[in-house]
């Protein structure tokens, strides 16, 4: 049996969307683990979140005032069937980031980042998993809104799929 993840990143709730899409929510209540990348902007998100989520792991980010910050960590580990996650919000430059996050995290299998609104997808050299899950409400520079899906089963990650936010 695996166990279904969400990753998100830069709600950035109210300030450039109004709400969540509710394609969103409904991914949330479909998660089994729900991973938040920071830049949430308000601590009602952050409670909203809590309350849809079967079990949430977040972290705060640079748009994130102090109400947001005493409740969440800067980073956050945790082992789910095996596979050992990080999660931060800004990894810096795209140029290095393989190596920064191998140096910052040595016993991570995957990290979660958020920050850039620009999803990504690699493995460094080492077998370092980085995930950007992008943003469901701000595409900046990107053609559409995103968010992943994955699983864990059997020690390993799965099905890592980037998702796109629906404009209806």
């Amino acid at each position: 049996m695996s166990l279904r993840l969400l990753l998100v990143s830069d709600t950035h709730v109210p300030k450039r969307a109004r709400t969540l899409p509710e394609q969103v929510w409904a991914a949330v209540a479909e998660a089994d683990v729900v991973f938040h990348a920071g830049d949430w902007v308000t601590a009602e998100l952050l409670d909203e979140f809590e309350r849809r989520s079967r079990r949430l792991i977040g972290v705060w980010g640079n748009n994130d005032g102090g109400d947001v910050r005493q409740r969440l960590p800067e980073t956050a580990s945790v082992t789910l069937d095996g596979v050992r996650f990080s999660m931060i919000h800004e990894t810096g430059p795209a140029k290095g980031r393989e190596d920064r996050c191998e140096a910052l995290f040595p016993d991570a299998d995957v990290v979660v980042f958020g920050h850039s609104h620009i999803p990504w997808d690699t493995t460094s050299g080492c077998g370092l998993r980085l995930l950007n899950p992008g943003s469901p409400t701000d595409r900046r520079r990107q053609p559409v809104c995103t968010y992943m899906t994955a699983a864990v089963g059997d020690g390993r990650l799965l099905d890592v799929e980037l998702v796109e936010v629906s404009r209806a």
